[in-house]
C-alpha cells in the first residue's frame, strides 16, 4: 500500500511539472511562429479555448454525461478572469522576453492573498500578507532590473497575474456547486465565443503553417490544464505549489536557450527567487491555516 501511494506521488509530482512545463513551451511555441508566421495573440487564445472546448465535449460524451450549472455568475466570472489572465499572458509573451512574462504570470497566488486578506475574513494570515511586499520587490527587480528604468510592456504579464488570481479565486467558489466538467465546459465555451466576438477581425481560417502554430500552442495549453488537475489529485498542496512555480525557473533559465532572449540578469534573478519563495511561504501557510481550521 505503501510503495503504491509513492507511486502515486511520484507521478502526480510528474504530472504537475509537466503542466508547468507544457505552460511554458506554449509560449515557446508562440515565440517560434513568429519567425515564419504573424499571428495576433487573441487569436491563439481563442485556439486554445476552442480545443479545449472540443476536448471537454469528448470526455462528457464518453462519460455520458451533460453539463448542468448550478450558479452561472460564478461561471461568468470564472471565464471573464481566465480570458483576461490568458490573453493578457500571450500578449506579454509578444512584447515582452519569455522569462518576464512566465515569472510575472505566476505571481498571481500573491493576489490571492491579497484579496483574501481584504475580503475573507476568517483567513487573513499576517505572515501570507508580509509575502506580498516580498513578492512585490521581486516584481520591481524584475521589471526594472536597472532600479530606475522600466519596461512599460512587462505590465501585461503583471495584468495576467492579477486576472488569473481572481480566475482561481472564481474556481474555487465555483468548485462548491459544479463540478470540474461542468466547470471546464462552460469556462471553454463562453470563452471562445467572448474572443470571437470581441476579436473576429483577427481570427480567420489558418493556412497549413498558421494552423500548426496554433494547434501546437493550444495542445501544450490544454494538456497542461488537464496535467495540472490530474497531478494535484496524487500530491499535497504544497508540493503542488512548488512544483507549479518551478515555471519562474524553466522561464529563466531555458528562454535564452530555446528563443534567444537574452539572459536575466543578477537582479532579475534575485526577483524570481523572491516571487518563488513567497509562493512556497504562501503554500506552506495555507495548508497550516486549513490544519488549524480541523484540529478546532
Amino acid at each position: 500500500m505503501a510503495d503504491q501511494q509513492r507511486i502515486q506521488t511520484i507521478l502526480g509530482s510528474l504530472a504537475v511539472f509537466g503542466s508547468a512545463f507544457f505552460f511554458y513551451l506554449a509560449t515557446v511555441t508562440i515565440r517560434w511562429s513568429r519567425d515564419s508566421v504573424t499571428i495576433a495573440p487573441a487569436y491563439f487564445v481563442f485556439a486554445r479555448l476552442l480545443l479545449g472546448f472540443l476536448v471537454i465535449v469528448m470526455i462528457l460524451g464518453i462519460k455520458r454525461r451533460r453539463p448542468r450549472a448550478n450558479r452561472y455568475r460564478l461561471l461568468i466570472g470564472r471565464t471573464v478572469a481566465n480570458c483576461l489572465a490568458v490573453y493578457c499572458f500571450y500578449r506579454a509573451v509578444e512584447v515582452t522576453t519569455l522569462a518576464n512574462a512566465n515569472i510575472l504570470n505566476m505571481t498571481y497566488p500573491i493576489f490571492i492573498a491579497l484579496l483574501t486578506w481584504l475580503f475573507v475574513k476568517e483567513q487573513k494570515d499576517l505572515v501570507g500578507l508580509l509575502m506580498v511586499p516580498v513578492a512585490f520587490a521581486g516584481v520591481w527587480l524584475i521589471i526594472a532590473p536597472a532600479g530606475n528604468q522600466w519596461n512599460v510592456h512587462d505590465l501585461w504579464g503583471l495584468a495576467s497575474g492579477v486576472s488569473a488570481s481572481f480566475a482561481i479565486l472564481f474556481l474555487n467558489l465555483s468548485r462548491r456547486h459544479d463540478n470540474t466538467d461542468t466547470i471546464l465546459f462552460y469556462m471553454f465555451g463562453w470563452g471562445t465565443v467572448a474572443i470571437w466576438i470581441l476579436f473576429y477581425k483577427q481570427i480567420y481560417l489558418p493556412d497549413s503553417r498558421e494552423f500548426f502554430y496554433l494547434f501546437i500552442c493550444s495542445a501544450f495549453g490544454v494538456g497542461g490544464q488537464y496535467l495540472l488537475t490530474i497531478g494535484f489529485r496524487f500530491v499535497t498542496a504544497v508540493e503542488g505549489s512548488i512544483i507549479s512555480s518551478s515555471r519562474i525557473l524553466l522561464a529563466a533559465i531555458l528562454g535564452p536557450v530555446l528563443v534567444t532572449d537574452p539572459a536575466l540578469t543578477l537582479a532579475g534573478w534575485l526577483g524570481g527567487l523572491l516571487i518563488f519563495g513567497a509562493n512556497v511561504v504562501l503554500a506552506v501557510r495555507k495548508v497550516q491555516t486549513v490544519s488549524q481550521k480541523n484540529a478546532l
